[in-house]
C-alpha cells in the first residue's frame, strides 16, 4: 500500500469514528473557532456541517469563505501524546441550497439523526467545505500532507 493510500485510509477511519470537528473561520483577520457536527464524503473532497444563519460563524463564512477544520481522536488521556491522530482540512466554504441540499442532508442526517429538527429548520444553513488539502499529524511529530484534486 502506498503512502497516499495509507493517509487516505487513516483520514477515512477518523471521519467514521468522529462526529465533531473544530471549525476555524476569520472575523476581519481574527481567527474564530466553533465546534460543529460534520459529515465527510468517502472521496474526502467535501465536508459538511449545519449552522444557524444567526451565528457568528455563518457571518464570518459570508464575509470570508476560507476555513479550516480540525478533527482528532483524542480523549484527553495521557496516551494521547503517543496515539493521537489529528487532521486539519483546508478549503473554501459555500452554502448549499435547493434540491442538492435535500440530497446531502439525507446523508448528513443518516450519520447524525439526532440533529434532524435543527438541520431542517428554515433558519439553518447547510455548509459545504471543498477541501484543498489535509494535514495529518500522528504522535505529535509525524506530519503528512494529502492534496485533493
Amino acid at each position: 500500500m502506498d503512502r497516499t493510500t495509507k493517509i487516505r485510509n487513516k483520514i477515512e477511519e477518523l471521519f467514521i469514528s468522529r462526529k465533531l470537528a473544530v471549525l476555524a473561520t476569520s472575523d476581519a483577520g481574527q481567527p474564530y473557532t466553533s465546534l460543529v457536527a460534520f459529515w465527510g464524503t468517502k472521496d474526502l473532497k467535501y465536508l459538511y456541517f449545519v449552522t444557524s444563519k444567526t451565528t457568528r460563524k455563518f457571518a464570518n463564512l459570508s464575509n470570508d469563505n476560507r476555513v479550516s477544520m480540525l478533527i482528532n481522536n483524542t480523549i484527553n488521556a495521557d496516551n494521547d501524546f503517543h496515539d493521537a491522530i489529528s487532521v486539519t482540512a483546508i478549503g473554501g466554504s459555500e452554502e448549499i441550497t435547493g434540491s442538492l441540499k435535500e440530497k446531502i442532508l439525507r446523508h448528513y442526517l443518516n450519520r447524525l439523526p439526532f440533529l434532524e429538527e435543527f438541520a431542517r429548520s428554515p433558519t439553518c444553513a447547510l455548509i459545504q467545505v471543498t477541501v484543498v488539502s489535509y494535514y495529518m499529524v500522528e504522535k505529535f511529530q509525524s506530519v503528512m500532507e494529502l492534496h485533493i484534486k
